[in-house]
């Protein structure tokens, strides 16, 4: 039986050898190859990147190969690399757009394909939808040798990283960074990111040093390189630890996602994090501009919202509504719950790279430590904690879960009145000074509780009553 290929919030991901085969990849290859020729942009080229998980690079050569067999010129990346470094290499040849193979954050067993349309961010439901059509509708895949796709000319290796580095250093004060003597362990989750900050960074007093940054396709001692505070143990005790580190910065298996940890080897979380980023951009920086942000995102947003006098958009998780958003708007910054954040003057997606250099340039100009940035964000908006529940499900569970997320009969929850509720994405309820929020992933099948509230006992409650309330 042919497999369904369907796009969730970014990108088709699979199983590798199940769903996750070099024919469904073909497939996917013609058919974005058909998509491009339909709205005459084919003649622009593709670029083609991979992520470090296992058979990457040899998935990347079959959409290459599939893509030069139909005519379009193809900028293959010589090496794995992030996807906003790929991404950002779209913007930098004109291209049509980017195939990036990569699952992300999945477990090691996943692959999977997103594509970058020219605008270098997530595409939107209505390309995936378009793409899903080509892809039902191709015919058998044309594929040419990459040998012959070079000597014709229809095959380019590149290094994608130049002209990432060339704007990185555009945005980012890196001379301050690197002067700055702090000591930064980098966290790469065995993944793309691996030895970037550190090359961008050399030749000051600043000192990085990295772990995990070798290529290990089954990412050990992690359920998957999600730079979250159960995956970064030996990053959170190396910084409990040692008293000397200043910072630990985590990137997940793409390099589109950023995990801080303090000093003191605390897990911030990626609200506290979108939250510190937000307040640099605005108080430091003196900069303006509409902050999007996924539902799930902190209740502090607004507040900075209201305290600098700037919109505050809320979305559907996900890249493919925020970052156009963020381009309608000219924002200036968007993100959302998961660690993935993007700013204006870059592209309109997420950059854990670009992330993690802002937070060392925070530092960097105000000459204070993480755990002292966090004082000052509750100073100027409130205390707030956060958590996240992932919880697996059984697929004939969905209908029933999804009926008790849409009810409206839930007055009170953890000894809480309910004061409103929404449905932009899954089911938020709001109470007094809290938030909890229950929607099913858009890639893997998991339901994921959110909890926001001015006290950690209030988190645990709520995401503890909503997964009772759940049956899950």
């Amino acid at each position: 039986m042919t497999t369904r290929i369907r796009f969730g919030t970014d990108g088709w991901r699979a199983i590798i050898a199940e769903d996750f085969t070099f024919e469904n990849v073909a497939r996917c290859a013609q058919g974005l190859a058909d998509y491009l020729k339909s709205r005459g942009t084919a003649g622009q080229g593709l670029v083609v990147g991979y992520d470090t998980r296992f058979l990457s690079r040899n998935f990347a050569e079959t959409v290459a190969g599939v893509c030069a067999g139909n005519g379009i010129k193809v900028y293959l990346c010589e090496k794995s690399a992030p996807t906003p470094v790929v991404s950002f290499n779209v913007l930098h040849l004109g291209a049509a757009g980017a195939a990036v193979i990569t699952a992300s954050h999945n477990p090691g067993i996943w692959n999977g394909f997103k594509f970058k349309p020219e605008y270098a961010g997530s595409a939107t439901q209505e390309i995936t939808d378009d793409l899903e059509k080509a892809i039902e509708a191709a015919d058998q895949p044309k594929s040419i040798n990459l040998a012959s796709a070079r000597k014709e000319g229809l095959l380019d290796d590149i290094n994608p990283d130049p002209p990432y580095f060339h704007r990185i250093g555009e945005l980012i004060d890196l001379a301050s960074i690197r002067q700055a003597g702090l000591n930064v362990l980098v966290d790469a989750m065995f993944g793309a990111g691996g030895g970037y900050i550190s090359a961008i960074l050399a030749g000051g007093s600043t000192v990085v040093e990295e772990m995990h940054g070798n290529v290990n396709p089954a990412f050990p001692g992690m359920e998957q390189p999600e730079p979250i505070g159960h995956n970064l143990t030996v990053l959170i005790d190396r910084m409990a630890g040692d008293g000397e580190t200043s910072v630990g910065l985590a990137l997940d298996g793409d390099a589109d996602r950023l995990g801080v940890v303090d000093e003191k080897g605390r897990f911030v979380t990626t609200l506290e994090v979108f939250s510190l980023l937000a307040l640099y951009l605005l108080e430091n920086k003196g900069m303006r501009g509409a902050l999007v942000k996924g539902v799930t995102s902190s209740m502090m947003l607004n507040k900075l919202g209201s305290k600098f006098g700037i919109d505050v958009h809320e979305m559907r998780v996900g890249f493919k509504y925020i970052g156009p958003k963020m381009s309608e708007v000219d924002a200036l910054m968007g993100g959302e719950e998961s660690g993935g954040f993007a700013f204006r003057g870059h592209i309109p997606e997420r950059d854990g790279i670009l992330s993690g250099l802002y937070i060392l340039e925070y530092m960097a100009q105000t000459g204070q430590s993480v755990s002292a940035l966090i004082d000052h964000l509750f100073d100027e908006v409130g205390p707030h904690f956060f958590a996240r529940r992932d919880v697996s499900f059984e697929p004939t569970e969905r209908d029933r879960i999804s009926g008790l997320l849409k009810s409206e009969d839930l007055t009170e929850l953890a000894g809480m009145t309910v004061r409103g509720s929404d449905e932009i994405d899954g089911r938020r309820i709001f109470f007094d000074d809290a938030w909890l929020a229950s929607r099913f992933s858009g890639t893997e099948p998991l339901l994921r509780i959110y909890a926001e509230a001015d006290s950690p006992e209030k988190v645990a409650s709520l995401i503890d009553a909503a997964a009772d309330y759940l049956g899950v």
